[in-house]
Formats: structure tokens, sequence, C-alpha cells
């Protein structure tokens, strides 16, 4: 029977079989329903081990009882290689008994030989299954990520504040002393002192300006489109027995924020509705206009769940750094919504019912765009402000490598991650130069700059590889020119593959 729903892509299928007849009427059974895939056989646990690190599957197809091997032990090699990867048994001798045991081993299914027409379907839910599982955790780990940095951006405003405190006197004292003495080593000393003074105070706003101004610029955001991003992110979170609602009471709503952020906020408070569910409900993003008391047009954006709900005392505390009724909650995530919303001059409002649900409304005001004649161009120093765009994972160093761009004179347009990226591309234009992270995971830097080459990108790239990594010029589209830089990087050596990519575009 032919497949449904959407494709998969090629697939790897490994087959743990000592039988090459009952291996080939498997591999044709999967590619008559429809499935692409390319296989390899093994019989062993050497020759399995080799294959799991070679062809890397996305699914393992073993029989139970093999000459010299078992389907058991192959189980505890594949999940000992990767706990995510599908595991179905195919055996002509598997009872009800072993069927259960294998289960509970850590096996996704089992198929009856002689009843091979489930095969297909099992596989395909089988690697869904498994694809759903691991964009969640990558989800999940990205999220803690995010909070992780939140915590040392709280504990730099702290330390900054009090640092600036400690250091005033030692800004004041040395010009007490040159007026109460003439000797000159004593003048040299008070110098010394005002210079560590003035660079610790530096230091303290460098901290400072790490919480409130390494941020990416504001942009007019369309929630509409910002709701169809969150929606494509949480698709692979959603229980079965979850629902996920939007509702924009205008396509035209618009609001001036930091795109990144503020879709961080979103997910931040879904993920939160999602687990107050555990036994189902609705999920509603809501968004529309709202008029201030003093005549000012705010933008309402709402989430609300079905779930558990907020007694009082949690409610008092909600927003309190570290606090979290969660058995693996950091108590960073809310404060940091918190933080977001306000950075963008609106504020959070949360009210909830214990055993009816829980809303967050958050008020943002709306803001006209500035006009295109209103932009202000980028200071020309080494570069003659061209458009770069960095594509980098690593907060700390797109942050770096912004910085350190600008002030050369280039126009710098920064994305954490591939889809941010080919977002701005598609709203914005096309950047003179691309850097690209080849290490990261949710797009690589191949996928990536040929998902711009479809756009109609042909500048240059500069990809930033690990040491001990390589990526082969031949995945890259050809029509891209692209140079590759080492990790770690140093500043000067970008600065001149940076103008060197830029001569040859």
């Amino acid at each position: 029977m032919p497949l449904t729903g959407p494709s998969l892509g090629m697939l790897r299928v490994l087959l743990v079989e000592d039988s090459p007849e009952d291996a080939e009427l498997m591999c044709e059974q999967m590619l008559d329903a429809g499935l692409e895939a390319s296989f390899e056989r093994v019989e062993s646990a050497r020759e399995l081990r080799d294959a799991l690190t070679r062809f890397s599957p996305d699914i393992v197809l073993s029989d139970l009882s093999m000459p010299g091997f078992s389907g058991n032990e192959a189980l505890r090699i594949v999940r000992a290689w990767h706990p995510d990867v599908p595991f179905i048994f195919v055996s002509g001798t598997m009872g009800e008994e072993n069927a259960v045991a294998a289960l509970h081993q850590g096996a996704n299914d089992y198929i009856i030989k002689h009843q091979p027409a489930r095969l297909p379907s099992a596989v395909a839910r089988a690697v869904r299954e498994s694809r759903s599982t691991m964009d969640r955790q990558r989800v999940e780990a990205e999220l803690m990520r995010a909070q992780r940095l939140e915590s040392l951006s709280l504990l730099a405003a702290g330390l900054s504040h009090d640092l600036r405190n400690i250091l005033q006197p030692l800004l004041i004292m040395p010009d007490l002393l040159k007026a109460r003495s003439d000797d000159p080593q004593l003048h040299h000393l008070a110098d010394i002192i005002a210079e560590c003074g003035r660079r610790g105070h530096e230091m303290a706003e460098s901290m400072l300006s790490f919480v409130r101004g390494s941020r990416k610029p504001s942009e007019h955001i369309c929630i509409a489109h910002l709701f169809e991003a969150v929606e494509l992110l949480l698709r692979s979170n959603l229980p079965d027995k979850v629902s996920l609602h939007l509702d924009v009471a205008d396509e035209g709503l618009g609001v001036d924020a930091n795109y990144t952020e503020l879709q961080q906020v979103l997910l931040n408070l879904s993920l939160n509705a999602i687990q107050a569910m555990p036994s189902g409900g609705r999920l509603t993003l809501r968004a529309s206009a709202d008029a201030g008391g003093q005549g000012e047009e705010w933008l309402r954006i709402s989430v609300s769940d079905e779930g558990t709900g907020m007694d009082a005392e949690t409610l008092s505390h909600l927003f309190n750094p570290f606090f979290t009724t969660k058995a693996n909650g950091t108590g960073l995530g809310l404060i940091s919504c918190k933080r977001i919303v306000e950075g963008a001059n609106g504020t959070i409002h949360v009210d909830s019912t214990p055993g009816v649900g829980t809303r967050f409304d958050l008020l943002l005001p709306m803001r006209e765009v500035p006009a295109e004649g209103e932009a202000i161009d980028a200071p020309i120093a080494a570069g003659a402000g061209q458009t770069i765009l960095v594509v980098d994972g690593e907060a700390t160093r797109l942050s770096l490598l912004g910085n350190a761009l600008s002030s050369q004179g280039y126009h710098l347009q920064l994305a954490s991650d591939g889809a941010a990226a080919l977002r701005w591309m598609q709203q914005e234009a096309m950047p003179a130069l691309v850097i690209a992270d080849a290490g990261s995971k949710l797009l690589s830097a191949s996928h990536l700059l040929g998902e711009m080459a479809t756009l109609g990108y042909r500048g240059p790239a500069l990809v930033l590889e690990e040491v001990d990594v390589t990526v082969p010029l031949a995945v890259f589209p050809p029509i891209i020119n692209v140079h590759v830089l080492r990790k770690p990087l140093e500043m000067q050596q970008v600065f001149r593959s940076v103008a060197e990519a830029l001569e040859t575009a």
C-alpha cells in the first residue's frame, strides 16, 4: 500500500539480517510503498559497529535470531551508539513474550516476516517519531542555553552596578592627593591609581553594555509572519492532545522590536503552556490592537492555555530569578521574557486560575516604520558600507564579529540561525557577503548557502570551520564563491579575508 503524508527524504536503512533473500524482500517492500532509501546489510557485531559509524543509518531493521549473533545484542549496540535511532525487529520466530521484552529493552516496534505488509508504514512512523523527538530535544537545549546566557546577563548587571560604586573613590582620590602634596613620586602613584580606576570603570561599563546594548537593533515585525514562524518551531513539540490556534485580528499588525527576542518570548511561554496541559487542551496565540488610556496605540499579544493554572502564592514569585515549579527548571525563562518585553518599552501581565488555565498578555507600543529617506548611513572606514550577513549560533563570536566588522565601516546584519538569515534576505535585500559557521546544527552552512542561492544570492561567502573538521567545497553551490576561515579567528585575518572576498565578487 502506498504511503501517505509528507516525504521523509532519502532514508539510510541498515538491515541486520543473515539472509540476503529476506533482506531483498524487505527492501522491495519499502521501495514499492514509495519510500526513498539506500540500504546496507550486516550480519555480525563487528559489521554492525562499522556500519553505524560509516553508514549512519536513519533506522535499523533486525532479525531476532542469527547464527552467532542475536537481535537483542544488535539492539544493545545500536542503543549505545545512539539512543534515539529507531530500531524495529523483523522476525519469523518472535512470539508475544519476546516481542514485549524487546519493546521494554528499547525497540520501537516488531514485524512478523510472513506478515510484512505493515513494514513500510512502521518504518515511516518510527522515523517521524524519532525526528520529532530529536527536534524537541534540540529546541529545549537551545532554550536552556539561552536561559544560561540570561543568568550570566543578570550576574553581569549586578556586578557592574556594585563594581562602579566601589571604583568611585579611585576616580576621586588621585586629584585630592595631588592637591595636598607637591611630591612627584606621590603624583606618579596618584596617576597609577587614576588609570586603574578608569580601566575598572570601563570594564564595568562594558559589562553593563553586554546586558543592555549588545542586542540587535529593533526592526519592524509583521505579527502574522512571527506567529507563523512560532507555529513552525512548535509543530514538532505539540503532543497529540494539544491543539495550537493562531488568531491575528488584522494581518497588517506590526510592532518595532527585536524579532529573535520576541520569538524567544513566545516560544518560552508556549512551551510552558504545553507543559501545563499534560492531559491536553487548547493553546492560543492571539494578537490585536489595544488603545491606551492616553490615546496611544498598543499591540496586545496573548498566550493562553487550558492547563493546571497557578495559585496566588506561585503568581507572587513568578518573575523572581531562579524561582521555578519544574523539577528540571532553571527559574530564568520568565524573568528573561520580562526583561525582553520591558526592553521594548512594553509590559507583561499574567492571569491564572487553578484548574482552568493561564493567560500571559504582552503589551507593546506600536510605532510607525521610519521612511526610507530617514535611514542613517553607516560610518565608512576600511569598508565602504557594504552589507555583511553573519550567521553564527555562538552568541559571543556573533557579537565579536559584528562589533569588529562594524568598526571597519561595514554594515552588519547578525543572525543566530539560518532561518533568521533567510527571513531577513527575503524581506530586506541581498548582502554583499555572507559569513556562516560550518558547525551549525540547525541548518548547515552548505544547506544555508544552497537556500540562499535559490533566493538569488550570487555573492561570495566565508565559511568558518573547526581546526579538525574540514567541509569539502564540493558540498557548496558552485555559483557561490566560498572562502574558508579556520577557528579560532584572528581579527586581522578576518579583515583581510573579508576585503579579499569582496574584491573578487
